[in-house]
């Protein structure tokens, strides 16, 4: 009766997870037929695959690059979330490690202070932000790390912390008693040991940062077009939108997240299971 119970139970949660799964791809699946389809044809049957009628090939891809310069765009982007995700990472990492070894009074100020700025939302602070940040001439896209490094560490400290913590201090400790000094105990002792976190916490920084649209917006301006910018552009006066070629320029802007995230999935889920099995 329990075997029983245990294969209806997997089989329900297997059909639940294919259900969520559908549903999470779909609106993917959608956008890349489209993708193929001529702008007049996509809003009248969105659901319909490409036809000897509908199918225009390359086409849209073609357009949409050449309307909105996007491989500069592009290229903008990658340096952007490749920086700001590597400042991220190694910041966060060494104040966590600083959090967790130095225990006393303002490293408890310092942690409770990074969990608070988790739920201050971005609207909050934007106009603020926005002014403090041409004074201090961060509206370029070297300032803009900056930017994204105050924002993406109340998490990924919250984050590291945790991981730190089950590092046992005896480690540390002997590479002291090697010869090593803080420096090199963080970056060829702790810094490995934390990893899987690290991916984990730089492939959540970089969908963020290579999707996100008001910041880079309200900085950068229409100075530096980020690819979020450049496809917004694709929406015209009157609502006279080029859909085939929005479809296009939204294929080629998943597809690097999808292949990093692919790339890194073995690490996030070696941190997962390490914290299942540490907490």
């Amino acid at each position: 009766m329990n075997a029983t119970k245990k294969r209806t139970n997997s089989l329900v949660i297997t059909i639940v997870l294919f259900i969520l799964a559908l549903a999470f791809l779909a609106p993917i699946f959608l956008i890349f037929i489209n993708s193929f389809k001529g702008k007049l044809f996509i809003s009248e049957d969105v659901f319909s695959f490409p036809n000897s009628k509908t199918f225009v090939g390359l086409e849209n891809y073609i357009r949409g690059i050449d309307t909105v310069n996007f491989w500069n765009s592009f290229g903008l982007s990658l340096f952007i979330t490749v920086f700001s995700v590597a400042v991220i990472v190694l910041c966060t990492a060494m104040t966590a490690w600083y959090i967790v070894r130095v225990k006393n009074k303002f490293t408890n100020f310092l942690y409770y202070m990074f969990v608070f700025s988790m739920i201050v939302p971005f609207q909050m602070v934007m106009f603020t932000l926005t002014w403090f940040a041409n004074r201090l001439h961060l509206d370029n896209p070297v300032g803009i790390i900056i930017v994204y490094l105050g924002f993406g560490a109340g998490l990924s400290v919250f984050m590291f912390t945790g991981f730190v913590k089950a590092i046992p201090l005896e480690i540390e400790e002997a590479a002291i008693i090697d010869g090593c000094g803080p420096i090199r105990t963080f970056f060829l002792i702790v810094l490995p040991m934390l990893k899987p976190t690290a991916v984990t916490v730089a492939i959540l920084n970089a969908m963020w940062i290579w999707n996100d649209y008001l910041l880079p917006y309200l900085l950068l301006g229409t100075n530096y077009k980020t690819i979020p910018i450049s496809i917004q552009y694709l929406q015209g006066s009157y609502g006279n939108t080029d859909y085939g070629s929005l479809m296009a320029l939204l294929v080629l802007s998943i597809v690097p997240v999808i292949i990093f995230y692919l790339a890194c999935q073995k690490h996030v889920i070696k941190s997962i299971t390490a914290g299942s099995v540490k907490g």
